[in-house]
């Protein structure tokens, strides 16, 4: 099936109107089979292998992802709630295996044994116990919700160890070679924390950063898990409605906390059960108030007296930051809009013809920005003027109270990235150029609800090059340098790129990151859900 025009496309930069559509694209091609459940492939199989992969890669490729959005009779309501399914891809020699296996979580545990969800997810309300009579059933709405430990985001390494995580407080440990579950970590026996991202940064000295919500006012146990201690600890602006965060930014020196106007109402969130609603009812988008970066020195802990304000923005994911001549450079890819995240529902991602070709217009656009935020900004900074006097930025930032600066930001893309629609899944050369000044980052382009594109932005002249084929959906790509690179991008992309709508077909795609050149692909035999995240 052939992509929409780009005519279309080119809409996306128009302004927001009164029926809420950003673009104007019709024709997307159904693919409803990316939120199809599919069976674990626990052993290693052969893939087919078209073109060269370099005989210098060497290792496991490992994602994560849902791919079991049904239990029994039940079915999960939002594509985050699928069960997670973990992948590798065995490279060595120019060959690939396959295999992948699901998370033995409890929550899986408890769902395979009972055949019914058993465990809310994200959009999805647990069953009640069909075996409970009436009154205890009524009874069981006025529990608490459980946070799952369907670690179905990221891998992640802490000190050696691969675990992976979603955005609760539950994490796993498991056996990269094999697949096989082998520890759950509960985060909040160990930091007062009721959940984490499932985007950490990692310092060049191994120190691991991360962030997480507290919604107790206890101290801090003082036990920690593997040596963790609390650096810093932000207020929310509303307690009872908190932002809801993914990711956060991080340069040599600071973290950057970006609270912004996704909020978590706290009290339909608890109350969701005996509702009858998942926790996604309980987040919302409110445009009417400003985004916040808060900067936290990593050294002292120290959060800065000065907040950075800009206009309502979303993001979900940073590209970089670092610190130059007095400023921090935040790279980021971000939007004017922040409801996607409960657009993404089973039912739509299922959905075809105009039914389809309206979720996507009514969603906004994610595209790359730059702020600029000055570091010695003080009472004495005078206010009314741009404090950014870096000549290679358009973005502003101008005092306008004594612990406030007010920033716009520059567009890091010209027109040709709107006839593909935005971009999101940022990653940089993260080993060598992440919190240092950089200039390339890759990503996936948005011309349906998944990446149809795979993109490579050049920030010097803002050039992109792009790898696309009809009907084929990648996902998001990872940089792997080339052993003894001394340009920024000598090494390849590597990516899984999905086929919905041709069985059996999905493949390790690699690129030659200069170029951008395909140079060769590993077709697996079986069926596999997109996926995300990476080891």
């Amino acid at each position: 099936m052939s992509p929409p025009s780009s005519t279309d496309l080119k809409k996306t930069k128009s302004k927001k109107n009164k029926d809420h559509h950003y673009t104007d694209v019709h024709g997307l091609p159904c693919i409803e089979k990316i939120v199809a459940s599919v069976d674990e492939t626990p052993e290693a199989i052969s893939t087919n292998i078209s073109g060269t992969i370099p005989e210098w890669i060497s290792g496991n490729f490992l994602r994560n992802g849902p791919g079991k959005f049904e239990i029994g009779n039940n079915k999960f309501n939002h594509w985050f709630d699928g069960m997670a399914l973990l992948h590798q891809f065995k490279i060595a020699g120019g060959q690939v295996t396959y295999k992948s296996r699901f998370l033995g979580s409890d929550c899986y545990t408890a769902n395979s044994e009972n055949s019914r969800i058993v465990v809310s997810e994200f959009g999805t309300v647990a069953m009640p116990d069909p075996c409970k009579n009436f009154f205890q059933r009524f009874l069981s709405r006025f529990e608490l919700p459980k946070a799952s430990d369907n670690d179905n985001v990221s891998f992640v390494t802490y000190k050696g160890d691969y675990y992976v995580s979603t955005e609760t407080n539950f994490m796993h440990k498991v056996d990269p070679e094999t697949l096989e579950t082998k520890e759950k970590v509960d985060w909040s026996k160990f930091i007062a924390v009721n959940g984490a991202t499932a985007h950490p940064h990692t310092d060049p000295d191994g120190t691991t950063y991360n962030m997480g919500n507290s919604y107790s006012a206890k101290e801090n146990p003082k036990e920690t898990l593997e040596g963790a201690t609390v650096v810093c600890s932000i207020p929310s602006v509303d307690k009872a409605r908190p932002s809801y965060y993914h990711s956060f930014a991080m340069s040599e020196n600071y973290v950057v906390f970006i609270e912004q106007p996704i909020k978590m109402d706290l009290l339909k969130i608890v109350t969701g059960k005996l509702r009858g609603k998942g926790i996604s009812d309980g987040i919302y988008w409110d445009p009417k108030l400003e985004t916040i970066f808060h900067l936290i020195n990593k050294q002292t802990g120290k959060l800065n007296s000065v907040k950075y304000h800009a206009k309502a923005l979303s993001t979900f994911h940073q590209i970089n930051a670092w610190e130059e001549d007095g400023f921090l450079v935040m790279d980021l890819c971000a939007a004017d809009d922040g409801k996607a995240i409960n657009n993404y529902i089973v039912q739509n991602m299922r959905k075809s013809g105009e039914a389809l070709d309206e979720v996507y217009n009514t969603m906004c656009r994610v595209f790359p920005r730059r702020f600029v935020l000055p570091l010695n900004a003080d009472k004495e900074t005078p206010s009314g003027q741009n404090l950014n006097t870096r000549p290679d930025s358009t973005a502003t930032a101008t005092k306008t109270a004594k612990d406030k600066v007010f920033c716009t930001h520059e567009d890091l893309h010209d027109e040709e990235l709107h006839t593909y629609g935005g971009l999101e899944f940022p990653q940089i050369n993260y080993a060598k150029y992440n919190t240092k000044p950089y200039r390339y980052f890759y990503g996936c382009g948005f011309r349906h609800l998944v990446g149809d594109t795979l993109i490579k932005m050049d920030l010097q002249g803002k050039k992109m090059k792009v790898w696309e084929h009809p009907g084929l959906y990648p996902s998001e790509p990872v940089f792997v340098p080339l052993p003894g690179a001394t340009e920024e991008d000598d090494g390849v992309i590597m990516s899984v790129v999905i086929t919905p709508n041709k069985d059996k077909s999905t493949f390790l795609l690699v690129l030659d990151a200069k170029t951008f050149k395909e140079l060769g692909r590993a077709e697996v035999p079986v069926n596999i859900p997109y996926v995300w995240d990476k080891e």
